[in-house]
């Protein structure tokens, strides 16, 4: 059985830059992943508000400069899914299909997924639906877009769009918002947005990127196409951890419960970016929280 001082979970951009931390450390440490190193970044078609990139960059290159750094301080990636882990020890245990590893130390970086529509959006991905308005609404300068949802984000992300986009369409299946009453205000009172009540969205068309979006109305059964050049979509969100079965604290919505030192109720047990409860998810919060648990598992390790 191979033991390490430090195990992370997931390569996305947290995932890679805690093991260059940890690399660069020293630390006896492995990085496992279950996809291609890089996570959800790989599917950004291009990054502006990333410091040190003026010009903006592709995620699939930015995943690969961190990946690429990281490797060169000598970080061991293994592709790999996990299944499970034991955490009732000071020795930790991941459970892999065909093994076991041991680490003294593990940091959480699984992530998480926003909820699908379920009608085909996905080959869209990048080239008109994104789930993020700060990543992707500079792009839509004076475009048509549709966003989906009701709830406190879907509402404050409209109205951030609303400062690029010529008119936002709010589709929500109910006949009123979930949304915080000085957000609807807002939104209300905003005249580049329009709300489609009592509907959803049940189709997209468009050549190389969106160009209609179908909506159904959920009371009558009419559907009508919407000319749009984007959909933004805001359901919900589902941190990745199936794995963890009940092993850390987490809140309602089962994202990781963490310290300001990102670690969990277990000691030894950190948790970093889209799967911890984080106020926002944004890959410079992400590599920040991964600065901060690579360094609080070094000091953990250092004085077991």
């Amino acid at each position: 059985m191979s033991e390490y001082d430090l195990v992370i979970i997931g390569a996305g951009p947290a995932g890679l830059t805690a093991g260059l931390y940890a690399a660069r450390a020293r630390m006896n440490v492995l990085l496992i992943e279950k996809a291609v190193p890089g996570g959800q970044v790989l599917i950004t078609d291009w990054i502006e508000n990333y410091p040190g990139f003026p010009e903006g960059i592709s995620g699939f290159d930015l995943a690969e400069k961190i990946k690429e750094q990281a490797l060169g301080l000598g970080l061991e990636i293994e592709t790999a899914e996990v299944k499970g882990l034991d955490l009732s020890g000071k020795t930790k245990e991941v459970i892999l299909k065909e093994k076991r590893i041991k680490t003294k130390s593990l940091i959480i970086a699984s992530g998480a997924s926003p909820k699908r529509l379920g009608v085909g959006e996905d080959k869209f991905m990048g080239k008109g639906v994104s789930f993020c308005a700060t990543c992707d609404g500079p792009f839509f300068k004076e475009k048509v877009l549709v966003a989906v949802g009701g709830g406190d984000t879907a509402i404050q992300e409209s109205l951030f769009l609303t400062r690029f986009a010529k008119k936002v369409y709010i589709v929500h299946r109910r006949d009123e918002l979930r949304a915080a009453k000085i957000l609807q205000e807002r939104a209300f009172a905003n005249d580049k947005i329009e709300f489609i009540w009592d509907s959803v969205v049940t189709g997209m068309d468009g050549f190389f990127s969106v160009e209609k979006v179908t909506v159904k109305n959920v009371k009558t059964g009419d559907e009508s196409k919407v000319d749009a050049n984007g959909c933004f979509i805001w359901i919900g969100i589902l941190p990745n951890t199936e794995f963890i079965k009940g092993d850390v604290n987490t809140d309602e919505g089962g994202f990781i419960l963490v310290d300001t030192k990102m670690q969990t109720n277990v000691p030894g047990v950190f948790a970093i970016g889209d799967v911890r409860d984080t106020p926002l998810r944004q890959i410079a919060t992400a590599v920040g929280d991964a600065a901060i648990a690579a360094v609080s598992a070094e000091h953990y390790v250092e004085n077991l």
